[in-house]
């Protein structure tokens, strides 16, 4: 028979999204369990790979091709996630695709979660027929994957790419991965969140209404900003100023055509992508200017990265 059928798994630091594709990219089924609660990843393998059969039991399994992943920290070449910060289990090389191809009797390739988001823009999303283009991930962390000339930028170990380790703030804040000023720390879900209770703890505005929000989120802090919330809005500008600033510097390297936001946070829309398109075009060289898109992910929800999680398989 055809197998004319994928797996695609997104790993997020929070939750797990996982579904089945076919060749045009169509998700026949799919489902979530969280990424956090399992002691070990042996037990979450063990746990995901429950969901997977649960899942799987909706079309014939010998239709499928194979299993797609993206995590965080996660290599093409051999298969790990390596030293992933925002996942439960640190400070280790976990063979994933061997665990979970083993646990799944299919073969099993992964990547980079940004990466993946990357693959599913470039084959089923707002980027295609692009060659050149950048999609940054804004959710529990800050991914990036890299298209240039057609091609995923993945470098000589499988590690290009890695736009939320960029140093934003000199001497800034510890991020996950224990440096100082990346990207990530300020601009992520979180760290627009720790953005807030830094500055509510140095009084700034005591009258938003972000004071009496607890606990914050980054979208408790979007409606205030929605709402006209002073506090709330200076700090998606302040967010956006630190994207656009080092987005020039990204432009500087690659030159895309476009910049693709993808995750939480890209649904801010104008409230953050606005600002962060200003400061970018106040950044970058003569020659750049006015020549960069600002695009948001025209995929819902997890599915660009469950989408091109699965294109890995053909």
């Amino acid at each position: 028979m055809t197998q004319t059928l994928a797996l695609g798994i997104d790993i997020g630091g929070t939750n797990t999204s996982y579904g089945i594709v076919n060749r045009l990219g169509a998700i026949v089924a799919q489902g979530n369990m969280p990424t956090t609660g399992h002691a070990t990843v042996e037990q979450y393998v063990a746990a995901l790979s429950v969901s997977l059969n649960d899942l799987l039991s909706q079309v014939d399994k010998s239709r499928l091709a194979g299993i797609g992943v993206g995590a965080p920290n996660g290599n093409f070449y051999t298969g790990e996630i390596l030293f992933a910060p925002n996942l439960p289990w640190k400070g280790m090389a976990i063979p994933l695709a061997k665990m979970l191809g083993n646990a799944m009797q299919l073969p099993c390739i992964l990547t980079n979660d940004a990466n993946a988001a990357a693959l599913g823009e470039m084959k089923y999303g707002i980027a295609k027929g692009l060659n050149d283009f950048v999609v940054v991930t804004l959710g529990t962390g800050v991914g990036s994957g890299f298209v240039a000339n057609g091609k995923l930028i993945y470098g000589h170990d499988g590690f290009a790419g890695e736009f939320g380790h960029v140093i934003a703030v000199r001497n800034g804040r510890t991020c996950g991965c224990g440096r100082l000023g990346c990207l990530e720390a300020y601009c992520s879900a979180t760290g627009i969140v720790a953005t807030a209770y830094q500055w509510m703890a140095e009084g700034k505005h005591p009258d938003s209404v972000l004071h009496s929000a607890h606990p914050l989120s980054a979208l408790s802090i979007y409606q205030a900003a929605i709402s006209g919330d002073v506090l709330a809005l200076e700090i998606f500008d302040y967010t956006a100023l630190l994207l656009g600033q080092t987005l020039a510097d990204v432009v500087a390297i690659t030159s895309p055509e476009a910049i693709i936001f993808f995750g939480g946070l890209a649904h801010s829309g104008d409230v953050l992508l606005k600002p962060v398109k200003q400061y970018l075009e106040n950044e970058l060289l003569n020659i750049y200017k006015n020549k960069v898109k600002i695009l948001s992910s025209a995929l819902p929800g997890a599915d660009a990265a469950i989408m091109g999680a699965s294109a890995l398989v053909w």
